[in-house]
C-alpha cells in the first residue's frame, strides 16, 4: 500500500512560457483595477470568481470544467487562477496572472487552495448567480468569513462597457461570422442536409480564425442552420433534414475568438417565397431596420422594445414576436455568460452609452397551419459611439440576396 499522505493539496508548475493572450497586459490590469475599485467600495478583501466568463474576463483563462471547480482569486495586490491537475500548466500559460493547481487525491483540495489565496479576508466577494448552495456552504466552512458579498451585478456592469481592444476583437468576430455566412449561402441546394450546410459554415470560420488569429485557442465555434419547421426556435439544434424547394431557412453563425461571441443570423428561402411568406419576411426586415435606427446613445432598452412592439402591433404581427430584440456582446456563449442588464426587453431600462455593443435581432414565429409559417430572423451587431451607432455586420439581408434559386 502506497502512502499518499505526502502528496500536496495544491502546487504551482510553469511548463513553457506565457502564451499570447487576446488582450494586452494593460487591458487586464485595467480590468483588475476596476474590480479592485468595486472591492474597495464594498469593503471586500478578496473576491472568489467561479464562472467561466468572469475568470476569462479578468485573467484570460477560459476553463473546461468537466465536473471540476475553477476559480480566480483576486485580492488588493494579487490575482491567481485555480485549476485542476488534469489541465497541467495550460491554465498558467493562458492566465495573465499567477496560477495554482489543485490535486484531487483528497476531497476539498480546491477549497484549501482558495483559502490559502484569500488569506485572512473577512468579507469575500462571490458571484451569487453562479456559486451553488453546496459550494457556498463549503466556502463558508473553509474561509470562516464574516460575510459573502454578491458582486455578480457589479462585474456584469463592468463587462457591459467595452474597451477599444475588446471592440476591435468583436469587429473581427463579426467579420468572421460573415465569412461563415458566405460559405453557408454557397452550400445551400435542394437535397443537402442541414448538418452538411452547417459544417461548411463552421469549417470556413475556423479556417479563418486559424489564419487571422493564430495565437488563439480554436474552440467552441458553431453554426445553427435550420430549415422548414426547424426554424421555429432560434436555438434549435442542427438535424439531418434534407432541404426542399420552397423551404424557409435560417442561417446562424457563431465564431468564438478567445471566448468572445459574435453572431450573424439571416432568413433565406430555397426558391421564391410564396406571397404570405414574403410579406412576413419584409415586415420583419422593416422592424430590423427600424430597430437599427433606434440604437443610439441615450436610448433605453425598454424604449427600443416599446417602439418595435408598436410597429408589430400596427402590422397585426405582435402575437408572432418570439423573444427580446437584442442583447450585449462580449464574453458569453450558449453555455456561459450573459450581460442580462443590456438586453432589449420590456423589463430592462438600461440607457445605451458609448462603449456598449448590442445586437438588433427581431424574430417572428408563425406557427404551422398559418400562411407563411416559419421563423423569420435577422441579426446585426452595433457599436454605440459618442453620437450614433456603427453597424459592424456586413452580410446582406432580404430577398435581393437571400433567395436561393
Amino acid at each position: 500500500m502506497h502512502d499518499i499522505s505526502h502528496r500536496p493539496a495544491f502546487f504551482t508548475r510553469h511548463d513553457g512560457g506565457k502564451a499570447p493572450l487576446p488582450f494586452s497586459d494593460s487591458e487586464y490590469e485595467s480590468r483588475l483595477s476596476g474590480l479592485r475599485t468595486i472591492m474597495a467600495a464594498r469593503d471586500i478583501q478578496a473576491v472568489v470568481l467561479t464562472s467561466m466568463h468572469n475568470i476569462a474576463y479578468y485573467s484570460g483563462f477560459l476553463y473546461c470544467a468537466f465536473g471540476r471547480p475553477y476559480a480566480c482569486v483576486v485580492t488588493a495586490d494579487t490575482c491567481t487562477t485555480v485549476s485542476a491537475n488534469i489541465d497541467g500548466s495550460q491554465p498558467w500559460r493562458r492566465s495573465f496572472c499567477d496560477n495554482v493547481i489543485y490535486t484531487d487525491w483528497q476531497r476539498d483540495n480546491y477549497w484549501r487552495a482558495v483559502r490559502q489565496l484569500a488569506g485572512a479576508a473577512r468579507r469575500v466577494g462571490i458571484e451569487g448567480d453562479h456559486l451553488t448552495r453546496v459550494a457556498e456552504a463549503t466556502l463558508r466552512d473553509f474561509l470562516d468569513v464574516d460575510a459573502l458579498v454578491d458582486i455578480a451585478g457589479d462585474t456584469m456592469k463592468a463587462r457591459m462597457f467595452k474597451s477599444t481592444e475588446e471592440i476591435a476583437l468583436i469587429e473581427e468576430g463579426a467579420r468572421i461570422a460573415d465569412v461563415g455566412g458566405a460559405a453557408i449561402h454557397a452550400a445551400i441546394k435542394e437535397g443537402i442536409r442541414e448538418i452538411d450546410v452547417a459544417m461548411a459554415g463552421r469549417d470556413a470560420m475556423e479556417a479563418e480564425i486559424a489564419r487571422s488569429h493564430p495565437d488563439s485557442e480554436i474552440r467552441d465555434n458553431w453554426v445553427w442552420f435550420q430549415s422548414g419547421l426547424n426554424t421555429d426556435g432560434a436555438h434549435n439544434p442542427v438535424t439531418t433534414r434534407k432541404l426542399q424547394r420552397g423551404d424557409i431557412l435560417s442561417l446562424n453563425t457563431f465564431p468564438m475568438i478567445s471566448a468572445y461571441y459574435t453572431a450573424l443570423e439571416r432568413t433565406l428561402f430555397l426558391g421564391e417565397p410564396d406571397p404570405a411568406s414574403l410579406k412576413l419576411w419584409e415586415a420583419n426586415i422593416a422592424a430590423h431596420e427600424l430597430g437599427i435606427s433606434l440604437i443610439k446613445p441615450g436610448a433605453t432598452c425598454s424604449g427600443i422594445c416599446a417602439e418595435l412592439n408598436r410597429f408589430f402591433e400596427a402590422e397585426d404581427l405582435l402575437q408572432y414576436r418570439s423573444f427580446g430584440y437584442g442583447h450585449s456582446f462580449g464574453i458569453l456563449s450558449h453555455y456561459y455568460g450573459r450581460e442580462a442588464g443590456l438586453e432589449l426587453r420590456e423589463d430592462i431600462d438600461t440607457v445605451l452609452e458609448p462603449g456598449m455593443v448590442v445586437s438588433m435581432e427581431p424574430m417572428l414565429w408563425v406557427p404551422q397551419g398559418t400562411a407563411g409559417a416559419g421563423g423569420y430572423r435577422e441579426h446585426d451587431i452595433l457599436v454605440i459611439e459618442d453620437d450614433s451607432s456603427r453597424n459592424i455586420t456586413g452580410f446582406p439581408y432580404g430577398p435581393g440576396h437571400n433567395v436561393i434559386i
